[in-house]
C-alpha cells in the first residue's frame, strides 16, 4: 500500500461513522489508515492514572487507549485488507490535524465531536480543516443516500480545478453516477466583451444559458475521457449555489466543493458556499484544497 488517510476520533459517535468512512476511503485508494486522537491533558493537575479508589482500568490515559482501540478495531472490521496504525497525538485537535493533513492524501472527521454544542451544525475542527488542511477534507455529516449520485460543485475557476478530479475519482470508486451542477445568477454569469467598445459590457439576450454550458464542459473536459465508467449529468442551475447544492445534496452519497471558487476574496481560506453546505448539506462533504483523485 502507498499513501496515508487519517481519520479522526474522539469517542463520539460521529468520530466512529468517520471510522467506517475512512476505512472504505483507504481501500479504495490503496493506502494505509491512520486513526488520530488529540490528548489534551486535563485541567486542575487530574492524574493520568487510575484513581487509587477506583478500578484499576479507570484514569483519564485508559480512557484514551479505549477508545482508541475500539476506534482501530472498527476500523479493521470495515476494511480487514487495510494497513491500520494508530496514534495518540498531544495537543490541539485543530492544530494535531492540520499538522497530520501534512502528510495524507485525506483526512476524514465526524461533524460534531465529544465538545460540540446542542444546535451546532458542524463542529469547528471540521470547519477550521476545511480551511487550513493542506489535503482535501472529508467531513461525515449524515449518511448520505447510498444509491445516490456524487454531486459536484462547479464554478469554473482555477481552484475548483482539484475538486474536479476529486469527485471523478469517488465517483469511479463508489460505482456511483457524477452529477456536475453550475449555479449561475445575472450577478456572477460570465460577461462576453461587446464587438462594439461603444456598447454596454453585456450578453446578449439567450447567450447566458450558452456561456454557462460552455463553462461546465470546459471544467470537465479531459476528465470524461479519464473516467469513462462513470455516467455524468450536466446540470446548468439558475439561482443561488449554495441553495442549488444544498438541494441536491439530499439524494447524493458525497457533495464535492472546492475551499474557494470564482468569487473568493483574496486571503480567505474558505469561501462561503463551502461553509454553508459544511452546515447544511443532507450528506458527506469533501472539501478539496489540494490535489485529489487518483494518483
Amino acid at each position: 500500500m502507498s499513501g496515508l488517510v487519517v481519520v479522526g476520533v474522539d469517542g463520539s459517535a460521529s468520530g466512529l461513522a468517520a471510522v467506517d468512512t475512512a476505512a472504505r476511503e483507504a481501500r479504495w485508494r490503496g493506502a494505509g489508515l491512520r486513526v488520530v486522537h488529540a490528548f489534551l491533558w486535563p485541567a486542575m493537575h487530574v492524574p493520568l492514572g487510575p484513581s487509587p479508589l477506583g478500578p484499576p482500568e479507570g484514569g483519564v490515559r485508559n480512557m484514551v487507549e479505549h477508545l482508541v482501540a475500539e476506534a482501530v478495531e472498527r476500523a479493521r472490521s470495515a476494511a480487514p485488507e487495510v494497513d491500520v496504525s494508530h496514534a495518540v497525538v498531544t495537543g490541539e485537535p485543530l492544530t494535531v490535524l492540520e499538522a497530520q493533513s501534512r502528510a495524507a492524501e485525506l483526512v476524514v472527521v465526524g461533524s460534531r465531536g465529544m465538545g460540540g454544542f446542542v444546535g451546532l451544525l458542524v463542529g469547528s475542527t471540521a470547519v477550521h480543516l476545511a480551511a487550513h488542511g493542506t489535503c482535501p477534507v472529508l467531513v461525515v455529516r449524515d449518511t448520505g443516500d447510498d444509491a445516490g449520485p456524487v454531486v459536484l460543485g462547479v464554478d469554473g475557476s482555477t481552484a475548483g480545478e482539484p475538486a474536479v478530479d476529486f469527485a471523478f475519482a469517488e465517483a469511479a470508486w463508489r460505482g456511483a453516477g457524477l452529477v456536475a451542477l453550475h449555479a449561475w445568477t445575472t450577478w456572477n454569469a460570465p460577461l462576453p466583451a461587446p464587438q462594439d467598445a461603444a456598447a454596454p459590457y453585456a450578453n446578449q439576450p439567450g447567450e447566458l444559458g450558452q456561456e454557462e454550458e460552455r463553462l461546465l464542459a470546459e471544467a470537465l473536459a479531459g476528465h470524461r475521457e479519464r473516467y469513462p465508467e462513470v455516467a455524468v449529468e450536466h446540470q446548468v442551475v439558475h439561482g443561488r449555489t449554495r441553495e442549488a447544492l444544498i438541494e441536491a445534496s439530499r439524494s447524493a452519497q458525497l457533495l464535492v466543493v472546492g475551499a474557494r471558487g470564482r468569487g473568493g476574496f483574496a486571503g480567505l481560506l474558505l469561501g462561503s458556499v463551502s461553509q454553508a453546505v459544511l452546515h447544511h448539506a443532507h450528506c458527506p462533504v469533501a472539501v478539496v484544497r489540494g490535489p485529489g483523485g487518483r494518483r
